[in-house]
């Protein structure tokens, strides 16, 4: 019997800008995007970041006291929440990231910021039927220093809090193509063989077990041959330490000289197919409002977008 494909059903929230510009919409354009995404079927939205260095997407007294972070001009995890309400879609707040530790390699600093954070969001946002759920946005590959304490005692914290509402990753595979977005080359000469990669991953996931809930790694550090073999590892170490297991399907393109533009379908399409193979529950994508979305800044995300919907007869 024909198996139904695996379509994408989440998507992150980016304009804290980090690495992609802002679009600079407002409530209207967002009402918009939300309206898209319901379209083609996205039921989950995860806020990336609730804050960057100095710039908050929520107006955080705690960091604007502690950080000195700005006051935001809108308080879009606000608007996320009252759209994805209207939507019937599942919300997940996304930690703050102080930037620092992409610098350090040492993450352990980022613990008590966000501590506080936590609960400070949940008090303010916690009664909205669509906070469902968690992202600890320090994103993590092997050898982080001080990952597994920090992303398990942040886990454990948002758990504390929400009466339990599960916590989810989405780590890299250190594989060619992981370079810095201000790197001049695509890829680099070392990468991790599949071996160290389980090896190294079980031992990830044996320290953060019982904290973390759901992992989708990212897809694109690899090439498309090498994909579902990295899939696959993840996916049984996800079943072993009893993590659900999504994909994070990156719908910008890594082979690009100039970073990020939004992917081309027939890529995209081989991701999903690999996902698809090794099991993987759900599929969310990096992301839609920059990438996919018909009202993108960029173009070819509108064409995307119009591919997406014709190949799965979803117009």
């Amino acid at each position: 019997m024909p198996q139904d494909p695996l379509l994408i059903s989440g998507t992150f929230l980016d304009e804290i800008s980090h690495d992609i510009p802002h679009q600079n919409w407002g409530r209207k354009e967002w009402e918009a995007d939300f309206g898209h995404m319901a379209k083609m079927g996205i039921k989950t939205v995860v806020l990336i970041r609730s804050g960057y260095q100095r710039f908050l997407s929520y107006p955080s007294k705690y960091l604007m006291n502690k950080r000195g972070c700005y006051e935001p001009p809108i308080d879009l995890v606000a608007l996320f929440l009252e759209l994805a309400d209207k939507h019937g879609m599942e919300f997940y707040f996304g930690t703050y990231d102080s930037g620092e530790y992409w610098q350090t390699g040492d993450m352990a600093r980022e613990l008590d910021d966000n501590l506080f954070v936590i609960e400070e969001a949940y008090q303010q946002y916690g009664h909205h039927a669509s906070f469902k759920g968690w992202y600890l946005g320090l994103e993590l590959s092997r050898k982080t220093k001080g990952a597994i304490d920090t992303i398990a005692r942040l886990g454990k914290e948002c758990k504390n809090v929400s009466g339990g509402l599960p916590v989810f990753i989405s780590p890299w595979i250190d594989g060619k193509k992981a370079v810095l977005a201000a790197d001049s080359t695509l890829k680099k000469p070392n990468a991790v063989s599949l071996e160290e990669h389980r090896h190294e991953w079980n031992e990830i996931f044996d320290g953060i077990k019982g904290a973390i809930d759901i992992v989708a790694f990212q897809d694109g550090h690899v090439d498309y041959h090498e994909l579902e073999d990295y899939l696959r590892i993840n996916k049984e170490l996800a079943d072993k330490h009893d993590l659900t297991s999504w994909t994070n399907i990156e719908s910008f393109d890594r082979d690009m000289p100039i970073k990020f533009m939004p992917i081309k379908f027939e890529k995209l399409l081989l991701k999903l197919k690999a996902a698809q193979k090794v099991g993987c529950e759900k599929a969310i994508t990096f992301e839609f409002s920059h990438f996919m979305s018909p009202q993108s800044a960029y173009l070819q995300a509108g064409h995307l977008y119009h591919r997406y919907m014709e190949h799965f007869d979803l117009t």
